[in-house]
């Protein structure tokens, strides 16, 4: 009978560290839900994840299953406690028991506007495709799986005696299974890319997250079974399927227009114009990144993205912009050794920004770390040197690099004008 004493008494101590844990853990999430609405930074930018309350355990599965931390249990449900870090993979969806998760876009407060498009993906312009992220599926493999179709679809159309048989315009995961398509089916293709990488959003991935949770479907190469793969594995997958198959992206080529041409379209891009027959658009609702339009702004050392922080040891860097992937990217840089880092930013403050982030900027600028420089604009770039207009006048910095994380630009208006469709998603599939 003891000994039965002496196992509850250890079951319910268990048990009692067990809920205490749980409910500090919930404070936590409670707080960071609440710093995250006052910060307004609880509006996602993409496709995220909406609980049903009535179905939800509490169980915690997709909070592990979440590499980005955007989900927290409060009141004993799952909730999105900082959707601006929400990436729209769907691992918390497929690691759900009870099947409580929904993948949407848009909010109540913030819609998004997503293309009517066919069971084949073409649009209401006959001709034009749309698949993945941009036409409303951010999960890769369904993305990749919507590329692969579109170009069984657009193959059906008569060729006639237009330079291509499609533009594909991104090289994302369904641009890329686009281009195996084309491939397999002997079409005449370009697949253009305006950045200088492959992976469409994936590339802007946090290093070592999880891509990708379930297996894919690819011309030329078959079934990939992948059930768990971080970012860089998947990349690494990717170059590999191009060097094998010769596909062939043409990097750093940006559609500008896409203009009627008889039964097809011209594609003009900074390269020049390409008449085809289809075009497939499967880039990601990232956007074209928004540039400074200023002097010098084309050059090699201005880029809109910060890959690897330890490229610029030694350099004197200039980073532009105000929301937290500015902010991290200053002080990603600064942390390296003999950089000199300088933020601009046109506003005055910083005013949607984690308030970490925050703090770290602030510790960083009192360790005269990081020069934060408000209320200016970069007015010219040169080889050597950054010239900023500030309220007291126009300052000249040393510099070897710049970064612009001012935003994207989002296709819409340009494809409304050549007459697609949108319906505005409000937190709806």
């Amino acid at each position: 009978m003891n000994y039965l004493w002496l196992y509850l008494a250890v079951m319910a101590l268990l048990w009692w560290l067990y809920l205490r844990r749980r409910r500090r853990v919930q404070r936590q999430h409670a707080q960071q839900l609440q710093e995250s609405l006052e910060a307004g930074l609880n509006e996602p930018a993409s496709l995220h994840p909406v609980i049903d309350p009535q179905r939800c355990l509490g169980s915690s599965s997709c909070l592990k299953a979440c590499p980005e931390e955007a989900l927290g249990i409060v009141n004993g449900k799952a909730v999105l406690v900082n959707g601006a870090a929400c990436i729209g993979h769907g691992a918390c969806r497929a690691a759900c028991p009870v099947d409580a998760i929904q993948l949407v876009f848009g909010t109540e407060r913030r819609g998004v506007d997503i293309p009517q498009v066919s069971p084949t993906f073409e649009s209401n312009v006959p001709g034009l495709f749309i698949a993945g992220e941009l036409g409303g599926m951010g999960l890769i493999r369904k993305a990749a799986e919507q590329g692969r179709q579109a170009v069984e679809a657009l193959r059906a159309r008569p060729r006639g005696s237009f330079d291509h048989d499609v533009v594909i315009v991104g090289c994302g995961p369904a641009g890329l299974s686009a281009g195996l398509a084309a491939i397999q089916h002997k079409l005449k293709y370009r697949l253009i890319e305006q950045e200088d990488s492959l992976g469409g959003a994936v590339f802007h991935y946090p290093r070592n997250k999880v891509a990708m949770t379930a297996p894919v479907k690819l011309a030329l190469i078959g079934k990939v079974r992948f059930t768990e793969v971080k970012k860089e594995k998947l990349l690494e997958f990717w170059n590999g399927v191009i060097a094998k198959t010769d596909l062939k992206v043409s990097y750093r080529e940006c559609m500008e227009s896409i203009e009627p041409d008889g039964d097809g379209f011209v594609v003009r891009t900074n390269r020049g114009s390409h008449r085809t027959r289809s075009v497939l658009l499967t880039m990601g609702r990232r956007g074209t990144p928004r540039k400074l339009g200023v002097p010098g702004e084309e050059t090699p050392k201005v880029v809109y993205r910060l890959i690897d922080p330890a490229q610029y040891d030694g350099q004197a860097v200039l980073v532009v912009g105000g929301g937290d992937s500015a902010l991290e990217a200053a002080l990603a840089v600064a942390g390296q050794p003999g950089t000199d880092v300088t933020l601009s930013y046109r506003s005055e403050a910083f005013s949607r920004v984690k308030q970490k982030n925050r703090q770290l900027l602030q510790e960083a600028q009192q360790a005269k770390r990081i020069r934060v420089e408000l209320e200016s604009n970069v007015v010219a770039i040169e080889t050597d040197r950054v010239k900023l207009k500030t309220k007291t006048g126009t300052i000249d910095l040393p510099n070897q690099a710049v970064i612009v994380c001012a935003g994207g630009q989002l296709p819409t208006p340009l494809l409304q004008k050549i007459g697609i469709r949108f319906d505005t998603k409000h937190g709806t599939t």
